[in-house]
């Protein structure tokens, strides 16, 4: 029987169309430069709370930006994806996808997603890279103890009964960046401490 989240095979007899309007005259126009903030980061290590936040700071600087949640995407885009190995890449994938799109629109995308495996986030990177779009990826760790400890979902206890497989820190690998260009201890610091670190880093390479 064939997996129900299986994809058909890739289209062909397409052409990419070029509209009137060049990245740079775009972003001359809407006065930012696009890009992706791309967090990571295990389950309650804070990322979608800092990512929220950065995304109201921006926005009240007067900047676009549009944050991507890795559980809000699952109610939608992603809906038809699990979390076996295979999916979580795919999950990935297709939001590495559309962050590209956003921020080539001179849009800021903030993404807010656990992307476990180093080799995804590095696809996710590259895409941007090789079409000169900025890429910042934000860390934002804590130890395993902690996360268990603000459990707010109540995911850490379900995975430790058992009741939830293939759960990231647990009962699944989390491979944490080599390099990120930013790296946050979340335990360490507040949200706004967390979020000024950001826009620093953002200001200081004239991304902002």
């Amino acid at each position: 029987m064939a997996n129900s989240n299986s994809i058909g095979s890739a289209a062909t007899n397409i052409t990419w169309h070029n509209g009137h309007v060049s990245r740079d005259e775009r972003r001359q126009l809407l006065k930012q430069t696009g890009l992706t903030i791309w967090f990571t980061g295990l389950s309650a290590s804070g990322k979608s709370t800092v990512a929220s936040a950065l995304e109201q700071h921006l926005l009240h600087r007067g900047i676009n930006a549009y944050r991507l949640d890795g559980d809000n995407i699952r109610f939608g885009l992603n809906k038809n994806l699990g979390f076996s190995p295979e999916d979580r890449t795919e999950n990935i994938r297709r939001i590495a996808e559309v962050s590209k799109l956003f921020a080539d629109s001179a849009a800021v995308a903030i993404t807010s997603f656990i992307s476990p495996y180093r080799i995804d986030r590095e696809s996710a990177r590259s895409l941007h890279n090789d079409a000169g779009i900025p890429f910042v990826e934000v860390y934002a760790d804590v130890p395993v103890s902690v996360a268990e400890r603000r459990d707010p979902k109540g995911l850490y206890k379900k995975a430790r009964a058992g009741e939830i497989k293939e759960f990231t820190g647990i009962s699944a690998p989390y491979e944490a960046p080599d390099h990120p260009e930013i790296h946050i201890r979340t335990d360490q610091k507040s949200i706004a401490e967390a979020v000024q670190q950001i826009a620093q880093y953002l200001e200081e390479n004239n991304l902002i």
